[in-house]
Formats: C-alpha cells, sequence, structure tokens
C-alpha cells in the first residue's frame, strides 16, 4: 500500500463530511464541509448538484484536477453519494480524501493518514462500507471531546463555542492548506508540514 495519491496527471476526488441544511451549518459535525467551501472559494467555482446525491465542484487545485464533493445525504450514509461521484468521475479509493471531525484531537489539531479504523465515526463507517475498503485518505479536524458526560452524539452536534468560533476560520483555512499540500506534495510532506504545527 503507498502512502502517496495517485500521479499528478491523475483527478483526486475531496469528500467533505457533514449534515444537509442551514440547521446544521456551524455545527462541530460539519467542519468537514466548511473546509471545502474554503477550496471552493480557493478554486473559484460553486457547488452544483449532481446526479450522485452530492454537490459537486469540479476544478483545478494545487496543480492537478480535482472533484470536490458534499453528500446531500446526512452523515451516516455519506458513502452512497462518495462512492458514486468516485465512479461517475472513474476514481479510485487511493485517489478519495476525506475531510472530517475528529473528538479524539484537541480543536484546532490536524492529522492526516492513509486508511484506519472509523473510531466510531458514522460518516467514515459509511465511506469504507460503500468504497470497500479502509484505504483511502482521512484529513482529521480536531474538535475535542465533549465537557463533563455529554454525549459524543450531541457534542458533535453543537455550534463551536465563542472562543473557538473566533479561531475558526483560520483553522479552516490551516486545514485547507493541509488538503492542499496532501494533494500537491503528497501525504509525507504534509504530515510533516502539519502534524508539528
Amino acid at each position: 500500500m503507498t502512502a502517496e495519491l495517485p500521479g499528478a496527471g491523475e483527478r483526486v476526488l475531496l469528500a467533505g463530511l457533514g449534515n444537509p441544511g442551514p440547521r446544521y451549518a456551524g455545527n462541530r459535525h460539519n467542519v468537514g464541509f466548511m473546509v471545502l467551501d474554503e477550496l471552493a472559494a480557493r478554486m473559484g467555482g460553486k457547488f452544483k448538484a449532481h446526479k450522485g446525491g452530492a454537490e459537486v465542484l469540479e476544478g483545478r487545485l494545487a496543480e492537478r484536477s480535482a472533484v470536490l464533493v458534499k453528500p446531500r445525504s446526512f452523515m451516516n450514509l455519506s458513502g452512497g453519494p462518495v462512492s458514486a461521484t468516485a465512479k461517475f468521475y472513474k476514481i479510485d479509493p487511493a485517489g478519495v480524501v476525506v475531510i472530517h471531525d475528529e473528538l479524539d484531537l484537541p480543536f484546532g489539531s490536524l492529522k492526516l493518514k492513509l486508511g484506519g479504523g472509523d473510531n466510531g465515526h458514522n460518516g467514515l463507517r459509511s465511506i469504507t462500507k460503500s468504497l470497500g475498503t479502509k484505504d483511502y485518505y482521512r484529513v482529521r479536524f480536531g474538535i475535542g471531546r465533549p465537557p463533563g458526560r455529554m454525549d459524543p452524539a450531541d457534542y458533535v452536534l453543537k455550534e463551536f463555542s465563542t472562543v473557538e468560533r473566533k479561531e475558526l476560520p483560520l483553522e479552516v483555512d490551516r486545514c485547507a492548506d493541509a488538503v492542499e499540500a496532501l494533494i500537491g506534495k503528497g501525504l509525507t510532506a504534509a504530515q510533516n508540514a502539519f502534524h508539528a504545527a
């Protein structure tokens, strides 16, 4: 299993995870959508509905062809739209990058990896099942653990705290930088640049 994305001439699929609709827009669980919106702004394009059940934007990012994907399903059904869109664009799982919230990392911390388990994340579980493999890239955006005895399922559907909201645009921007580094320079270079930061 190689730790690098397919060759520079090949297209990659960048999937941000979240729940659709304005009610969920600012939730911790929707940080994947926030990062994709930043990447879309950098690409200078707008998302359009796609028959695969997702909002899609095609363009160039980090000097390569990329498809941004926001599933229109709820989080725990993300796999269907991601898999269908990857098949439509003939992108193998090795060319799929998923950007998602991560409870086990403190707020503002980023980790990039290839493969691994779902760690209780229903969006990842759905994608792994639909793609038929764990071997796709993940960009994990730390949201921290819930305070006290709060149920993690409730915590991820809450807004970021006032303090976190002040930092959020900067952290979303940094995560978008990490995605560009991953697809432009490869996993090892991106990890070296962003894991220590």
